[in-house]
């Protein structure tokens, strides 16, 4: 391997060499990269406590993307070969005995290949790992209803781009609606969004630069942990289980990294289903304020609970908890209508940001949100929808488990179990590629886990696990898990 006088210079070693990377491998780039730095590592040609070139720098020797350097280096970290310091950069830590799985581990293709069809709704194969339910268990009354009444614009609306922050009406509802329900907030507090993930989106934009710490669910909420490396920051998972988070390994992280966000579903957990304890939120906001960080809630499933749970932006009271919203699970996916809740001072930053970014939100789709909401039927909607996820849920598990997949965890609710095979001989990679052939989508666990998995598991919708075809496909892996 070449040495560059650059790198030695920048990382202050003159054992820094340029990696040989090969684009034609069937390995990625990061996987290469992360095999290199590792190898150098376990050889001591990288010493312990050296400093790493920074993202910049690596990148611009072996020409690569700033985001591959960032994604390998985080990589890297998580299997103890290097560490970072905030203001400092990235230095070798200790070297790890043998060589981990993870090294060898390749990243399935067919991530990129499913998620559209899981996204579109247009496919024609089973949509057993997408995120909506189907639009007969809504019921078709109040949201067509809600369109045709949001068709009735003022025509001098159609002229310019609406309120910059959102429908001021639709604001003011949801203000009332939360202030009765959850905490106090005034509508200047609520910044409508293009749904959940536009919002993820505004927040990384607004308190994020590239290189900072993100912490994360592991597993979490598949299209975050892809915008956060998208930003240039380094997502850090924090196991989630039927226990709810392993707040003692946050605390380790947090004095490691440093973080400047985590990012948290508090109720009815994408993909587990669960929601966090009353005690466990506490201590969760405690950590935030002993290690300054910010906590964003999505809070997208509340409105689908059959009982009281913790709300972190109502213990705060939105000090450094940002609460996000959206009527993509209780109306339809395709409105594209989330919100925001912030301190004041914060929602000013976020609404330069969205303006920069996008200008406004869709006025007629906000109008459908708020006449729907705003009917004498949505509840009784809403509580017709909580009791047919209760009774699909319920045969969804009996179903699954007669299939011979073994739970994650029990649900407590919501629309999702995550299940699969602790004896399969095949990858969740192999598993999906079969289900596609026999025109099912599932949801591996890849799409939600930082890491690889021990085995492989899916994310189930609950609307879709007593499909015949779906069933016969699972029967056959468990027999040949069995068998082989």
């Amino acid at each position: 391997m070449e040495l560059t006088k650059e790198i030695q210079q920048a990382s202050g070693s003159s054992l820094w060499p340029q990696l040989a990377l090969e684009r034609s491998r069937q390995a990625s780039l990061v996987e290469q990269i992360v095999q290199e730095v590792s190898q150098l590592i376990r050889q001591n040609r990288l010493a312990l406590g050296s400093k790493m070139p920074s993202v910049r720098q690596f990148a611009k020797c072996n020409a690569v993307s700033t985001f591959t350097v960032v994604e390998s280096y985080e990589r890297l970290i998580t299997l103890g070969m290097l560490s970072s310091r905030r203001g400092s950069g990235y230095f070798v830590s200790k070297p790890a005995s043998a060589p981990s799985p993870l090294l060898h581990a390749t990243t399935p293709t067919m991530l990129d290949a499913l998620s559209p069809d899981l996204y579109s709704g247009v496919s024609s194969a089973l949509p057993v790992g997408s995120g909506w339910l189907p639009p007969e268990w809504y019921g078709d009354d109040v949201l067509l209803d809600a369109l045709r009444q949001a068709m009735r614009i003022p025509t001098q609306r159609l002229r310019g781009y609406g309120h910059p922050a959102g429908l001021p009406s639709l604001r003011q509802h949801l203000a009332q609606q939360l202030s009765q329900e959850l905490f106090q907030l005034d509508a200047e507090q609520i910044l409508l969004t293009n749904g959940a993930t536009h919002a993820f989106d505004l927040i990384l934009r607004t308190l994020c630069k590239p290189g900072d710490t993100v912490l994360v669910e592991n597993p979490g909420y598949s299209n975050l942990l892809s915008l956060i490396r998208h930003h240039g920051c380094i997502p850090v998972g924090i196991q989630r289980d039927a226990h709810g988070l392993d707040l003692d390994a946050l605390m380790e992280k947090a004095i490691l990294h440093q973080p400047k966000i985590m990012f948290v579903n508090t109720v009815l957990q994408n993909p587990l289903g669960t929601s966090l304890s009353q005690a466990q939120a506490h201590r969760l906001l405690a950590l935030a304020e002993q290690f300054d960080f910010w906590l964003v809630e999505d809070d997208i499933y509340r409105e689908l609970c059959t009982r009281p749970e913790p709300s972190l932006a109502a213990m705060d009271g939105l000090r450094r908890v940002v609460r996000v919203g959206s009527f993509s699970k209780v109306l339809s996916p395709t409105l594209r209508v989330g919100s925001l809740c912030a301190s004041h001072s914060l929602i000013d930053e976020l609404l330069r940001i969205k303006m920069l970014t996008g200008l406004t939100t869709s006025e007629i789709n906000e109008r459908a949100v708020l006449h729907a909401i705003s009917s004498r039927l949505y509840r009784r909607m809403l509580e017709k929808l909580k009791r047919q996820l209760d009774t699909s849920r319920t045969e969804a598990i009996r179903l699954l488990q007669d299939a011979g997949l073994t739970l994650l965890t029990e649900p407590r609710g919501g629309m999702f179990i995550s299940a699969g095979w602790r004896d399969s001989t095949r990858t969740a990679h192999e598993i999906t590629t079969l289900a596609l052939n026999a025109g099912i989508l599932l949801a591996p666990a890849d799409f939600f886990s930082l890491h690889e998995t021990t085995y492989p598991w899916f994310r189930f919708n609950i609307a879709y696990c007593n499909s015949a075809q779906l069933l016969t496909f699972l029967r056959g892996i468990s027999d040949e898990s069995a068998h082989g």
